[in-house]
């Protein structure tokens, strides 16, 4: 089996990660993380969750090393998403919606895929964009909510600085635009979907590791 590297966070639980794919599972990725990746035996780097703002994020350039080295490198759900469809053209591989996205030019902003997190546990404590629009798309799609309704409650949570998205600060900063009652519904669609684009995109990630490198 090949040697794969995943760099992951909030984007997935740990334990749950580890039952579909058996790899080396190292915190989101700064800059040089990469290249310590490949020094250290990569032979195959899942860049799922990195650095935004904390620390200095991954540069293409070691993604490019990376991949002139004959290393394969998997992108998905956050970072990986991102910098996958900025480099696919060098043969970096982007898996998932949030990939796709970005690569056709429907997400361009980077902050679509920020968040807050503990360093510690890797628990999101702000919402990303990407995953809010999702929530949007499917209450919409289930009648929770209408077009303008939806949004509406983009634009709001789209004009907040990123480490204050959550949806109760965009179901507050929305009620008195949509009305306390379209606020509710979607509240409680929330809660009972739970719906999580990254999320699903970390597992399609590490199911199309396991199944392109005989990994477990």
């Amino acid at each position: 089996m090949q040697t794969v590297v995943v760099f992951l966070g909030p984007s997935l639980d740990l334990d749950e990660a580890r039952t579909i794919l058996d790899a080396s599972y190292r915190p989101p990725a700064k800059r040089g993380d990469l290249t310590a990746a490949v020094e250290s035996g990569a032979a195959v780097i899942g860049l799922i969750d990195g650095v935004f703002f904390q620390d200095a994020a991954v540069g293409h350039r070691e993604i490019l090393s990376a991949l002139r080295r004959g290393v394969r490198v998997i992108g998905a759900s956050s970072m990986g998403a991102l910098r996958a469809a900025e480099m696919e053209s060098f043969g970096m591989e982007g898996v998932g919606e949030i990939s796709r996205r970005y690569s056709s030019g429907e997400l361009v902003a980077d902050d679509e895929v920020a968040l807050v997190f503990d360093p510690y546990t890797s628990c999101a404590l702000s919402e990303p964009l990407v995953n809010i629009r999702y929530a949007l798309e499917r209450a919409e799609d289930n009648g929770i909510l209408d077009g303008g309704e939806c949004r509406t409650l983009l634009s709001v949570a789209a004009g907040l600085y990123y480490p204050d998205r959550t949806y109760r600060r965009i179901a507050a900063e929305a009620a008195a635009l949509v009305g306390d009652e379209a606020v509710s519904r979607f509240m409680a669609f929330i809660e009972k979907e739970k719906p999580d684009l990254k999320r699903e995109d970390a597992i399609r990630a590490l199911t199309y590791l396991r199944d392109t490198t005989g990994g477990r």
